[in-house]
């Protein structure tokens, strides 16, 4: 398709499409496309979004390729083996799947997490000039957007009226003050876009929104930590409902502990291995994203469960998790001082939702923040954890990149009431 008409096709598609319960239904599909997995998610628009398919793509690049998936009402989920395990192939094979599932020939959209928008504000129509600028700032994030790209261009393919948004990961961050996104180097890599740009933004954003929703005056008015614990972990500072300082920095690779990278490091350490090991530079990316972190210090596991049932027979695995839940602390600290107190913390992420081990942990010793956790529904993993007496409310929010995808879609179409 030229690129004019593709422009005149999203510009007709930002003009809105109105939905009328009496008419077929309308559907959005959401694309959260990892460095190993492909998630996905079906909803149809109406009064609510209503999820009718979700699944993933995992293990791409790996022995065991598979689809796995489930319709929202219950049934039992299903897995399909792919013939072939590189993301173009797996991208292929997913669009050739879901284009035989029932209700695909309702979507009207499209909408992609796209890990890094530089200097993007909002989510966007993806159009040529879009799609050559993302290839263009390819370098500043080489683990994920050349992937995204692809994800993309197999849609555009095989349905190029379909439009199609990008959700930047970074746009949560957009507005953090200059103090916070200036980095301590020669200021002329600054007009380059060396920056911190913070990353784990859709899922802040939809963390922000149920915040909101559940009658937080913090969400609004306060000061929050949020708290994204998962395979990548970071923190956010937010007030008044503003990001004003995040854990992650240039790269997705700073920060916290995570379970493969390592989060932040003595800089001198690459010229330390470059010089006693002949370490390269891809070598030392290579390591400090993929073989670092809890898989670094434990030497057996990246995943947190593994770990906390060994810690009480492997000190590697022990020290994994102490590093991970100290570091943590500290974040909360620095936080808590950037805002000028603390009203929320909130804990999301597949650590932060379903780990009360490490959220105790975590909050230990923090009373003189005002950080008080009730142990009996922090056991349970309940909505809100703190103790009654507690001047910090500390939530557990299950996190859904996936839906704040799909409202971003709705609301910048305007698709139904969204």
């Amino acid at each position: 398709m030229p690129i004019t008409d593709q422009a005149n096709q999203a510009e007709r598609a930002t003009q809105g499409i109105t939905v009328d319960a009496s008419h077929e239904p309308v559907s959005v599909l959401t694309i959260n496309g990892g460095s190993s997995s492909i998630k996905f998610a079906l909803y149809q628009v109406g009064e609510r979004l209503d999820r009718k398919l979700f699944g993933k793509v995992d293990r791409i690049g790996l022995n065991g390729t598979n689809l796995t998936f489930a319709d929202d009402d219950g049934s039992p989920q299903a897995r399909l083996s792919l013939p072939a395990a590189d993301h173009k192939s797996a991208a292929d094979f997913l669009i050739g799947w879901l284009e035989t599932q029932d209700g695909f020939e309702s979507v009207r959209a499209v909408g992609h997490r796209v890990v890094h928008g530089m200097n993007h504000t909002e989510p966007e129509i993806v159009t040529q000039d879009l799609l050559d600028e993302l290839h263009r700032i390819s370098p500043y994030d080489p683990e994920h957007l050349p992937r995204e790209i692809k994800l993309i261009q197999a849609f555009r393919q095989r349905h190029p009226k379909l439009p199609q948004l990008a959700c930047f990961d970074t746009t949560f961050h957009s507005d953090m003050p200059r103090v916070a996104k200036l980095l301590p180097i020669p200021r002329r890599y600054e007009a380059m876009g060396v920056q911190r740009y913070g990353f784990h933004g859709l899922s802040y954003a939809y963390l922000m929104e149920e915040l909101a929703s559940l009658g937080d005056p913090a969400a609004t008015t306060g000061r929050v930590i949020l708290a994204h614990l998962g395979n990548g972990a970071s923190m956010a500072a937010v007030r008044d409902g503003k990001s004003i300082d995040t854990s992650m920095a240039f790269t997705p690779t700073a920060g916290l502990v995570m379970s493969t990278r390592s989060g932040d490091l003595d800089p001198g350490l690459a010229a330390f291995l470059a010089r006693t090991e002949k370490m390269t530079t891809s070598r030392f990316y290579d390591m400090v994203n993929h073989e670092s972190g809890l898989l670094g210090i434990s030497e057996t596991s990246s995943d947190m469960r593994d770990l906390l049932d060994q810690e009480a027979t492997d000190t590697r695995s022990a020290e994994a998790v102490t590093t991970f839940c100290y570091q943590a602390k500290k974040w909360i600290g620095s936080f808590a001082a950037a805002l000028g107190g603390l009203d929320t913390i909130v804990f999301a992420g597949g650590i932060g939702e379903n780990s009360p081990a490490v959220r105790s942990r975590i909050c230990e010793g923090l009373g003189f923040l005002g950080i008080e956790i009730d142990d009996a529904r922090n056991a349970e993993s309940a909505a809100e954890i703190s103790e009654r007496a507690s001047q910090v409310k500390i939530r557990v929010i299950r996190t859904d990149e996936e839906l704040m995808i799909a409202r971003s879609v709705t609301r910048l179409l305007r698709l139904g009431t969204h």
